[in-house]
């Protein structure tokens, strides 16, 4: 099956979308507590080289994704760092697809700008505008969430959240959950771009074992929530490795991505950090 270049933008477009969706929160404290406890052997063993469980799930026109996470950063650093909504354009600006994030000053506004994986002029990439709300902000849980009723293609009731408790002076656990709802025009635009461009794509959950027992993962639109799941994980691990530096934050993303390259490579360090460049300068342009 072969689509037409305005078709295949659109099916790629589609999947960038897609994966900005949000997500279920835990709620409280102690919820989370008991999911940190309860997933304790996923944490302890698995394959992506540190403490770090992904999962999705799809009902009906709802697909969600979700990623729990043991970061070495201290409770009262990861608290101070996410609450306020003028550091999170930092962290969302990450992931290749993100064109552009504006959050104006004295509004609960963060706006994105999500377009295809190469570089593009900002006004052809798709504005997806956050609400973002401190739902939680303790010395023992912090939730943030972002929320927009309307999204490009389609998509619809767009929930972001991403929580977190302490576990020791050390450590700390993060949850980063994303759902979204899609309507008919979404629907074949992602179904165009699963039989095409997207087809040998694959996600982070094992589906089955093969004949020799190696790993068979998860396709289709599981396997894009997981990917997107996994690449803004690592945009809130990378900003706090490194708040205060742009480049380092650039290349630390990359480099985490690059640790799962079978479901997340999409281009080379000097392209990447070219392409974000210019779209920070412009971005600090705008805002300014």
């Amino acid at each position: 099956m072969k689509l037409s270049p305005p078709a295949r933008s659109l099916a790629v477009l589609s999947a960038a979308l897609l994966a900005t969706g949000l997500c279920v929160a835990q709620g409280n404290p102690a919820a989370l507590k008991s999911r940190h406890a309860a997933l304790q052997p996923q944490l302890a063993q698995n394959a992506y080289g540190r403490p770090l469980h992904i999962e999705s799930f799809e009902s009906g026109d709802t697909l969600r994704g979700e990623v729990h996470a043991v970061v070495d950063h201290p409770f009262p650093e990861v608290l101070d760092m996410l609450k306020s909504r003028d550091n999170w354009c930092d962290i969302l600006i990450l992931p290749f697809n993100v064109k552009q994030c504006l959050a104006p000053k004295d509004s609960s506004t963060i706006s994105l700008r999500v377009g295809r994986k190469s570089d593009q002029p900002v006004e052809d990439a798709h504005l997806v505008a956050f609400t973002y709300k401190l739902a939680a902000s303790s010395a023992s849980h912090l939730q943030v969430q972002l929320s927009a009723e309307e999204g490009p293609l389609g998509t619809h009731d767009y929930r972001i959240v991403v929580e977190a408790i302490p576990i020791d002076a050390k450590r700390s656990f993060i949850h980063l959950s994303y759902s979204y709802g899609y309507g008919l025009a979404a629907r074949v635009a992602m179904k165009a771009y699963l039989a095409t461009t997207g087809s040998d794509k694959v996600g982070f959950s094992i589906a089955e074992r093969g004949a020799k027992g190696e790993p068979v993962y998860v396709k289709g639109v599981r396997g894009v929530v997981e990917r997107n799941a996994m690449r803004y994980f690592l945009a809130v691990d990378a900003y706090l490795g490194a708040p205060e530096q742009t480049d380092r934050r650039l290349r630390d993303w990359f480099k985490a991505s690059e640790q799962y390259a079978v479901q997340l490579h999409e281009m080379d360090l000097p392209e990447y950090l070219s392409m974000k460049t210019r779209e920070i300068n412009r971005q600090a342009k705008v805002g300014s």
